[in-house]
């Protein structure tokens, strides 16, 4: 099966050319990294990232922040990409075991055999294509992977999870798995967790509650983190994929965290009144 998709036209450009230059307007932005990668490294130190997935003129520049350290770290055969379920539909933890995911940029291939692996190492887990047709926290991961990509000749395969439960007890269940199947199949992974942070507060606000996360997530402490998200009523929506991130993360080996880049929506629109916060970081 193709997963045509869903927001193209809304959170970024259906033109390639013109998807093309909204995604190097990211990389050069004031609030992004500055430049486009001219190269891909070959260092590999990078085990997982966090990145926004909000349209690219908003959160864009940060999650260019995250692409840029990934492409001059190294460019892995696959991306898992987790992300939290904002529409309801599919099973509690749905991926793909099958198909393609298509964007203005091409097809993108999912790597069937790791996720009928994944499947087996954690059964919460449901082939359930239905909970990524309409989803687009990972849909709009996937133009910063197919630029950059075809600009360095990289192939990629991706394994889309999408998080409708996002317990404890279920992140660290994703995450252990995403490293036993990466061992047993010997694949070399960057796992992304897709989240935005604070939604529709005040500035100062999300300012102030999503520090208090970020210094979990630089922590690496996902129990810490799950904890000051309740604590500091902080309306994060991937917090279960920035977990499970975190789970695989130090299992495949990373023993710190970066956090690159924290902005608001507001800090692009000038509107201090109603902001989402937009963070970007890598495990490596």
């Amino acid at each position: 099966m193709i997963r045509k998709p869903a927001v193209a036209g809304t959170f970024y450009e259906m033109d390639p050319d013109a998807l093309k230059r909204r995604i190097e307007w990211c990389f050069q932005h004031q609030l992004g990294p500055g430049s486009v990668p001219n190269y891909i490294g070959n260092k590999r130190d990078i085990k997982g990232l966090i990145a926004p997935h909000a349209g690219y003129m908003y959160s864009g520049p940060i999650a260019a922040h995250s692409y840029k350290r990934m492409a001059e770290d190294g460019f892995p055969e696959t991306f898992v990409i987790i992300c939290p379920n904002h529409t309801g539909m599919g099973s509690g933890v749905s991926t793909m075991t099958e198909g393609q995911w298509e964007t203005p940029l091409g097809q993108v291939e999912v790597d069937g055999e790791f996720a009928v692996e994944i499947i087996y190492q954690a059964p919460l887990i449901d082939s359930e294509p239905s909970a990524h047709l309409q989803e687009h926290s990972c849909e709009v991961q996937l133009p910063f992977l197919q630029y950059l990509g075809e600009k360095h000749g990289r192939d990629f395969t991706i394994v889309p999870i999408c998080m409708m439960m996002q317990d404890m007890e279920t992140a660290t269940e994703i995450g252990a798995s995403i490293n036993k199947v990466a061992k047993k199949l010997g694949r070399d992974v960057v796992v992304i967790a897709s989240t935005d942070f604070t939604h529709y507060q005040p500035q100062e606000i999300a300012y102030q509650g999503d520090k208090q996360v970020l210094e979990a997530i630089k922590a690496m402490d996902e129990k810490l983190m799950m904890t000051r998200v309740a604590e500091f009523n902080v309306t994060m929506c991937g917090y279960g994929p920035v977990s499970s991130t975190i789970i695989a993360s130090k299992a495949m080996g990373a023993k710190k965290a970066e956090i690159l880049k924290y902005a608001t929506s507001g800090d692009i629109t000038g509107d201090p009144s109603a902001v989402v916060g937009y963070a970007s970081a890598v495990f490596l």
